[in-house]
């Protein structure tokens, strides 16, 4: 499926963008593996826009798989939150586009990422800190990739999040076959055992995408697997 916005720019105009940036460390795989997860996210489900970035009712992005952020970044020009111009210069010394995406230097950033296994705790703190301040209409949303869950701060913070029923907290999944260790049941069986709710779809398919993150879990965090082709293959 083909979205458009104003302005024209729809998911079919997002390789494009990113083949604007150029240099080494681009990490291609680990963004691409991203691309219609993302596009899917800003898109049609979260509530945040450049005019709304700083405002405390927004839905909150956490990108924990911020090694690889050409596709993060393609998906924020194409919402306006960053000049196209800008990606030609991705990685350059003077450039706000660095090989991790820095939330001091790009609109619509919440963190500083690509330390496997920062994000997921953050996003806890995140929203137990809008849970504290009364605020229950803010979703916030982490995107990890399925290597990540070989650190042991993940596997704390999804069984603090699920005992402490953090329902406004989403979490999704690219499983590309990269893990080093496996789940019995797959990755979505390590969230069910602590009491999220919990889908698995393909990864590339758009409506399957858009109704896994739109299902109802209440008093539940939620977590999306979306399965893509493995890195290597």
């Amino acid at each position: 499926m083909t979205t458009t916005i104003p302005g024209g720019t729809g998911f079919s105009d997002l390789p494009a963008l990113m083949g604007l940036m150029t240099g080494d460390e681009k990490h291609g795989p680990a963004a691409t593996s991203t691309l219609d997860a993302l596009w899917v996210l800003y898109d049609r489900v979260l509530r945040v826009t450049p005019d709304t970035a700083e405002d405390q009712g927004r839905d909150r992005f956490l990108l924990s798989k911020g090694h690889g952020p050409m596709a993060y970044y393609a998906v924020l020009a194409a919402k306006g939150f960053i000049d196209r111009e800008a990606l030609t210069g991705f990685g350059a010394y003077d450039s706000p586009l660095g090989h991790h995406p820095d939330r001091t230097l790009v609109r619509g950033v919440e963190i500083g990422s690509g330390s496997l296994g920062h994000g997921l705790p953050l996003a806890v703190g995140t929203a137990l800190g809008l849970r504290a301040q009364g605020l229950s209409e803010p979703a916030v949303w982490v995107l990890l990739g399925d290597a990540e869950f070989d650190e042991g701060s993940n596997h704390e913070a999804v069984a603090f999040a699920g005992a402490a029923g953090l329902e406004r907290l989403h979490v999704v999944v690219i499983d590309n076959s990269s893990a080093t260790h496996g789940w019995r049941g797959g990755i979505a069986a390590r969230f069910a055992a602590e009491g999220w709710s919990t889908a698995t779809v393909d990864g590339r398919d758009h409506e399957a995408l858009h109704a896994a993150f739109t299902v109802a879990h209440p008093g539940r965090p939620h977590a999306v697997v979306a399965r893509v082709e493995p890195k290597n293959a």
